[in-house]
């Protein structure tokens, strides 16, 4: 999503206008924990496939770099090949597909271990509206990863996704209410998943700061691109991770925990 930079209004309103609406804030420093800590393998010990869904935009390319980086095979599921070819060469596999389209999923979802989606609505698009893409599109990639045995699920959402009021409801289409409903159709997909609802997003370098991972949806801070696309890759494989949803920001400190230690920590979601 390209939306237009939002000034603050108040601390809190523009780290969750910028989560999602993808805008850039200014840098933070300090010290965090990096790599995913191993590559999941399948039952052969061959690297796993990892899906990628909004692979070209900001934090679905930095998704893809941390994959490359741990040694996954990449598949990326685009509309248009050649667009994609110039970012990644032949170091990815490429589906050709749309997420409103179940029909055009089933073949980019065959003989993959994993699922990672970044994607979201176009600002003044009709056609990809957050009803079609935030809600839809989740919930075409959930069911079809359901069919197709997928052993892990991990959505990019937002933070502020389950407050009903939000002024970006009103200004952006509901976004927030969309992204909600997506995220509900994941967890009664039936596949097993991890939901990663970020801060203001920074087009920042990753690795800098402490992560924090809280739940409720009540707290609010901005978080590089890269550091989201670090916390996806490394909910791959881990039994932890698996029927989670929390928010995640950074800080300005040392981080101190582990990676299995954060995710052990969150509880997990209630069944319906």
């Amino acid at each position: 999503m390209l939306y237009t930079r939002l000034r603050f209004i108040s601390a809190l309103a523009v780290m969750t206008v910028l989560a999602a609406c993808q805008n850039v804030l200014s840098p933070s420093t300090g010290n965090v924990i990096s790599g995913s800590q191993g590559t999941a393998k399948t039952a052969s010990g061959q690297p796993a496939v990892v899906l990628v869904a909004g692979a070209t935009g900001g934090t679905g390319r930095e998704v893809v770099k941390h994959l490359l980086l741990d040694d996954y095979q990449v598949r990326v599921l685009v509309r248009n090949e050649e667009k994609a070819r110039a970012l990644w060469g032949d170091s990815v596999d490429y589906a050709v597909g749309d997420v409103r389209k179940p029909a055009q999923l089933i073949d980019p979802l065959r003989d993959v271990d994993y699922v990672i989606t970044s994607i979201g609505a176009t600002r003044g698009s009709a056609s990809n509206s957050p009803e079609f893409v935030d809600y839809g599109g989740v919930r075409n990639l959930a069911d079809v990863s359901k069919a197709q045995g997928v052993e892990q699920f991990v959505l990019v959402s937002s933070s502020g996704v389950t407050q009903e009021d939000h002024f970006l409801n009103k200004m952006f289409n509901n976004v927030l209410r969309w992204k909600l409903k997506g995220e509900d159709a994941l967890r009664a997909s039936g596949v097993p998943y991890t939901i990663v609802r970020p801060g203001g997003l920074l087009d920042t370098p990753g690795g800098k700061s402490k992560l924090i991972f809280a739940q409720g949806d009540t707290t609010a801070g901005a978080i590089s691109r890269e550091d989201v696309a670090m916390i996806c890759v490394a909910a791959l494989g881990r039994s932890e991770a698996r029927y989670k949803t929390f928010e995640t920001y950074s800080e300005k400190a040392a981080a101190k925990n582990t990676w299995q230690s954060m995710f052990a920590a969150l509880a997990a979601d209630k069944p319906e």
